[in-house]
């Protein structure tokens, strides 16, 4: 099979446990620019927790595209023209909000630029955060958001054990009613019912005339299922979760072994 466009999660998949993209993940990611594949990174982060990535591998070129939180937001790179931007609004913001507090876990959530919180105790994961995307910090009160809002996501955040508690708190018919994918043990991810990655990546694929499966989906966490599914080969990485190994096509090593560049290479070069 040719491959024409290889989709990679960032956290944990295309950046190693330092936060690096290491020289050898670079080098593969070149070689199939070069033989005109498609680098689309798809991330739960906002653009601008991407920028300095796409600089890094020179993705911000005519055609060049990212799919940023997890798949609601579709962007050329180069032109910054949005493909499609999946939204929730004002009324989901009180809804998810109340519900944040009524099973115990603390929130925060994006509009395009800006990270919000109402806790006026900031939450260590709120800070971290917006450390690791660039993004500014807002505290604000439920009563100064605007009322137009278009909130990309909106996020539960605490500690893993309190958070699993949180999460089974949760009703079935928010399941129902929106998209909810768990990002890393201490970010629960909450965005319109039909935004996710996989359906972001498809999305994408019709704009650029691709057929599934020409389509490589690498990831490592929950919030990677929906591309996995979706893919014409959907990969998982070594340090993944059992839940994305069990349904992936193909392991690839971790990303602490250049997992990326070993799918790339194997599957896109042909180098063994």
């Amino acid at each position: 099979m040719k491959y024409k466009l290889i989709a990679l999660d960032i956290d944990g998949t295309l950046i190693n446990s330092s936060n690096q993209i290491t020289e050898n993940v670079k080098l593969a990611i070149q070689k199939a620019k070069e033989k005109g594949i498609k680098v689309v990174l798809c991330t739960g982060r906002p653009l601008k927790g991407v920028e300095k990535f796409l600089d890094e591998l020179s993705l911000r070129e005519k055609g060049d595209y990212a799919a940023t939180f997890n798949g609601a937001l579709i962007q050329d790179t180069f032109t910054k023209d949005a493909v499609s931007h999946l939204t929730l609004n004002y009324e989901d913001l009180v809804n998810l909000y109340n519900l944040s507090i009524e099973i115990g876990s603390r929130s925060h959530f994006y509009d395009t630029k800006t990270l919000y919180t109402f806790n006026k105790d900031v939450s260590d994961f709120t800070v971290l955060e917006s450390h690791l995307t660039g993004t500014h910090l807002n505290v604000t009160t439920l009563d100064d958001v605007p009322k137009d809002i278009n909130m990309s996501k909106f996020m539960m955040i605490d500690h893993p054990e309190i958070l699993d508690e949180c999460v089974k708190k949760i009703p079935q018919e928010y399941y129902e009613k929106y998209t909810i994918v768990r990002s890393t043990p201490f970010f629960l991810e909450i965005l319109r019912p039909e935004a996710n990655k996989g359906s972001g990546i498809s999305l994408l694929a019709k704009e650029l005339g691709l057929k599934q499966e020409e389509i490589i989906c690498v990831g490592d966490a929950g919030n990677d299922k929906h591309m996995i599914e979706y893919a014409g080969l959907g990969v998982a990485m070594g340090n993944a979760t059992d839940e994305i190994k069990e349904m992936a096509d193909y392991v690839t090593l971790s990303n602490d072994e250049d997992g990326v560049a070993h799918v790339i290479n194997k599957f896109i070069l042909e180098e063994r």
